[in-house]
């Protein structure tokens, strides 16, 4: 199929898209890679009266130190934020996440928010966004406002960005220094992720000082494994401590039952992922 007649804008400035926005009515959709809305149109799934591509606004791509932070433009591909070596060094799990999103044409065309505004509980973008403990930078009529990634995520396809709203970047705090590993489980190369854990470890000495989890696929948002993170503070840098702290993974969580397994599955699957996260994180 294709998508029906709609019309078509493609501002140059983050002003001029939101006062499109604003004119255009409740039937109208914002184009960032096009890489989830383009099926759905063409499924006649969505059959917005207007698209407004936001490709040419500078100014929501790229990726800047911000100090304690970096803060990632919206538009920005995932190719660029799993090449870019601020993002490399500072928040190394984001790099590791967004290498492995589908394959080389999608992660060269599809982007960092508009994956993040998607939502999609398979993603592979949510959870560590979360992790990492994120702020998402919203601009609106009423202008800028800023969501925590705890907040962000609402449930199935649903974020705190609202009616009239664009997601512009996300600052994500720095974590030099850190061990980092993204871990999924697929049954094919490119299937969206049955479950997948973002990992992040702080080490001193022989000892986890910190650890940050976050789970994808385990409900209908990212969640924090945060049984397991209280087991690790503190716990020796050991596979035993390691293996013991993600028999936790699961607590809490919510996951869904289809074809690709059934939540008895997925919970166990996220104490294996874990652990492995965690292992290569750690450098064990």
């Amino acid at each position: 199929m294709i998508p029906s007649a709609f019309d078509y804008a493609a501002p140059e400035t983050l002003a001029e898209a939101l006062s499109l926005l604003g004119s255009a009515g409740d039937d109208v959709k914002l184009l960032a890679g096009g890489q989830s809305l383009i099926p759905v149109m063409k499924l006649r799934l969505a059959d917005p009266s207007m698209v407004i591509d936001l490709g040419r606004i500078a100014e929501l791509s790229g990726v800047r130190d911000d100090g304690d932070a970096l803060l990632i433009g919206a538009m920005t591909p995932h190719h660029q934020v799993a090449t870019d070596p601020l993002v490399a060094a500072h928040v190394p799990l984001l790099a590791k996440a967004a290498a492995t999103v589908a394959d080389p044409q999608v992660r060269h065309r599809g982007t960092f928010g508009g994956a993040l505004v998607h939502a999609d509980p398979a993603g592979d973008l949510p959870a560590p966004a979360l992790a990492a403990g994120a702020t998402f930078i919203i601009a609106g009529p009423g202008g800028e406002r800023r969501v925590a990634a705890a907040d962000f995520f609402q449930g199935y396809f649903s974020t705190a960005v609202g009616d009239g709203e664009i997601l512009t970047h996300v600052r994500v705090p720095k974590y030099t220094g850190w061990g980092a590993h993204y871990e999924k489980f697929t049954r094919v190369a490119q299937q969206w992720s049955i479950v997948a854990v973002a990992a992040m470890v702080r080490v001193e000495g022989n000892s986890i000082a910190e650890a940050r989890i976050g789970l994808t696929n385990m409900a209908s948002t990212p969640l924090r494994a945060t049984a397991v993170e209280e087991a690790l503070a503190g716990s020796p840098l050991t596979l035993e401590a390691i293996t013991a702290a993600s028999a936790h993974a699961a607590e809490g969580s919510d996951p869904a039952s289809d074809l690709n397994g059934d939540a008895a599955y997925r919970k166990h699957l996220a104490a294996v992922l874990t652990k492995r996260a965690l292992v290569a994180a750690a450098g064990l």
